[in-house]
């Protein structure tokens, strides 16, 4: 049976040592050397390279991280029970360079939280529930736990669900994608605008899975960038330079 938040709450961290790889070179990292002194946002999901973990968990942490740390969040933690390897190679096929990893391989901080549920009949062995949480100097301030029904429920650990928490009434930037091309100049210049912008996009570029049919499919577009912002086509790069001047001037 799952923990309630009000179990959870008000208590510290569980204290474990997390076997890391960072820089590919073996660290064991403590949960004082994680949470202790600081503000943290972690997440936990049942796996790596999982389709919800891959699609939606960990890419929107990763796109409001800036908004988390302009809000005074020091650090923000993907936790799942995998190795170190497993974890390094996920993050680096993600390029979500803005979130810390931590493998919990053995289980042993998921365990202690309450949240290891048996994912046996999916081969999976011992897992995640899927939860985020809010840690201030290593006591659990907030937990969003995923309800304990069939599947893999997804509803309230999402990062604008912890973002709103943190900072109610935030306006939360609209998620941003854009389909490039590898040299092309007109995906350059759409890509200095969204940066000059600050804006934190998602970019997904050309490949034998990414390919011409894919772009036409998803934007009615052949040329190559189109960007979407908030699941809408916005265009090319002279149309992506239109739509923030026109905000600006707005």
């Amino acid at each position: 049976m799952l923990p309630t938040p009000d179990s959870l709450e008000g208590k510290q961290v569980p204290q474990v040592t997390f076997k890391a790889r960072p820089g590919n070179q073996w660290r064991d990292l403590s949960s004082d050397e994680v949470f202790k002194g600081r503000t943290v946002v972690l997440f936990s999901l049942p796996g790596a390279y999982t389709p919800t973990c891959s699609s939606s968990h960990l890419p929107r942490y990763n796109e409001l991280a800036p908004e988390f740390k302009k809000h005074g969040v020091d650090e923000i933690v993907c936790v799942s029970v995998n190795d170190a390897f497993v974890m390094n190679e996920w993050q680096a096929g993600q390029e979500a360079n803005n979130i810390m990893f931590l493998p919990d391989g053995n289980g042993d901080f998921t365990e202690a939280m309450g949240m290891l549920v048996d994912k046996r009949d999916l081969g999976f062995g011992q897992r995640s529930w899927r939860y985020s949480m809010l840690v201030r100097d290593g006591t659990i301030d907030k937990v969003f736990i995923e309800p304990d029904k069939e599947g893999d429920p997804f509803e309230v650990s999402d990062a604008e669900t912890m973002l709103r928490y943190l900072v109610p009434g935030i306006e939360i930037p609209e998620p941003v994608v854009m389909f490039s091309k590898p040299g092309c100049p007109h995906c350059a210049r759409a890509r200095d605008v969204l940066q000059r912008h600050g804006v934190q996009f998602t970019e997904m570029e050309q490949d034998r899975k990414i390919n011409g049919t894919v772009l036409r499919g998803v934007s009615g577009k052949s040329t190559w960038p189109q960007v979407f912002i908030g699941g809408k086509l916005i265009g090319d790069a002279d149309a992506v330079q239109t739509y923030y001047d026109s905000r600006n001037a707005g």
